[in-house]
C-alpha cells in the first residue's frame, strides 16, 4: 500500500526547486530516494508529473505517493512504556532520554514505534510502514509527552491539529544565562542547512516561519529555567531558537555544546558532568480527542536527570541567600 503526501506549497516556497522542497520537507527521506520517486512520475505538481528542478509558485497543489518498502514492518519489541493514556483511538507516552520515534537510517531497533508494536495493540498504518500511528516527534535525547494513534481516523484528526495548531504543547528547558525579558517570542524562520543536512539553520536557503513563546520560571547561578509554548513545530526549533538568541540549552551537543564553566556551583557542576543531552522536556500536551471531542490534557515531571540539576541548582541557590 502507498502511503500519499498532500499539501499546498506556501508562498514563501516560491522558485524553490522541487527536489529541495522535499528534502526539507521529509528529511527522513535521503535524496536520493526522493529522486527515485520523481523519476518514477510519484510526484505530481498540480496533477501533473514534473522534473526535479521545477520551480514552485505560491499554492501549488503537490501530491506525492511512497510505495511501502517490502518487507519493512517495525520489529515488535519488549519495551516498557511510561503510558499516561490508551484507549484504543490514541495513546500518550511519557517518552525517555535515549529513544528515537521511529525507526530510521541504520536505526531499526529500541525506537519508540519499536516498543508500541510490542504492545501488542493496533497502530494506525496511515502514518507509513516505519512510522504507524505517528502524528508528531520528539528529538531522540529529547523527554516527556507524545501522542499516537491507533486508528486512521485519530491519525487524520490529530495530524490536522498540529498543523492548524489546535494543540497546545508546552516544555520546559534549562539554558545557559539570562534572557533579556521575564518573557517573549522568538520568531526567527529556520530550514535545513544546505551542507550539514542533520542540522537546522536560521541561515538555510530554504527557510520556513517558525515562532516560540518563552516565560522564564526561575534563576539560578548562570542558568535559567524556561517555559516555552510551541506555536509552530518544525524540527529542533526549540533548540535553534535558543542557541540563536544566544542561551542554548544546557546539554545541547549539537547547537549549545559548551564547557562546563568554573563558576558553576560544584554540586550543580558535577551533575552536569554526567549529563550529554539536551535539558529539554516535553512537559505537557493538550488535544481534542478524536472520537469524544474533548479536550484533553496531559503532563509529565521533567526526568531524573533534569529534575537532579534542577535541585542542585536550587540548592546553590539557597546558600547564596
Amino acid at each position: 500500500m502507498d502511503t500519499l503526501h498532500t499539501f499546498t506549497a506556501a508562498v514563501e516556497d516560491a522558485a524553490t526547486r522541487l527536489d529541495i522542497f522535499l528534502s526539507n520537507r521529509f528529511p527522513d527521506i535521503s535524496r536520493s530516494r526522493i529522486k527515485t520517486l520523481l523519476e518514477d512520475g510519484r510526484v505530481l505538481v498540480n496533477a501533473k508529473a514534473v522534473k526535479a528542478g521545477h520551480k514552485l509558485k505560491g499554492g501549488d497543489q503537490i501530491t506525492m505517493s511512497v510505495p511501502e518498502p517490502d518487507g519493512e514492518t517495525p520489529e515488535a519489541e519488549d519495551i516498557p512504556l511510561d503510558v499516561l493514556f490508551d484507549d484504543g483511538e490514541v495513546v500518550v507516552i511519557n517518552k525517555p532520554a535515549d529513544m528515537a520515534v521511529h525507526p530510521g537510517a541504520g536505526r531499526a531497533t529500541g525506537t519508540l514505534v519499536n516498543a508500541l508494536a510490542g504492545m501488542k495493540k493496533p497502530l494506525a498504518p496511515t502514518g507509513g510502514p516505519l512510522r504507524p500511528g505517528i502524528v508528531h516527534r520528539l528529538d531522540k535525547d529529547t523527554t516527556g509527552v507524545l501522542v499516537a494513534a491507533r486508528t486512521d481516523k485519530s491519525y487524520h484528526s490529530l495530524v490536522g491539529q498540529f498543523k492548524d495548531r489546535r494543540t497546545s504543547r508546552k516544555y520546559l528547558a534549562l539554558v545557559w544565562g539570562y534572557m533579556k525579558a521575564d518573557k517573549g517570542t522568538i520568531d526567527i524562520a529556520i530550514g535545513r542547512d544546505s551542507v550539514h543536512r542533520k542540522k537546522i539553520s536560521t541561515k538555510a536557503r530554504v527557510k520556513r516561519e517558525a515562532v516560540t513563546k518563552y516565560k522564564v520560571l526561575k534563576t539560578f547561578p548562570l542558568i535559567s529555567l524556561l517555559e516555552l509554548k510551541l506555536e509552530t513545530g518544525r524540527t529542533h526549533q526549540i533548540r535553534v531558537h535558543l542557541a540563536e538568541v544566544k542561551h542554548p540549552v544546557v546539554g545541547d551537543q549539537v547547537y549549545g555544546k559548551r564547557d562546563i564553566p568554573p563558576a558553576l556551583p560544584k554540586a550543580a557542576a558535577d551533575k552536569l558532568k554526567g549529563i550529554k543531552r539536551q535539558m529539554l522536556h516535553a512537559a505537557i500536551l493538550g488535544f481534542t480527542h478524536p472520537e469524544t471531542g474533548e479536550w484533553m490534557e496531559f503532563s509529565a515531571p521533567p526526568p531524573p536527570d533534569m529534575a537532579g540539576l534542577i535541585a542542585a541548582l536550587e540548592g546553590a541557590s539557597s546558600n547564596d541567600k
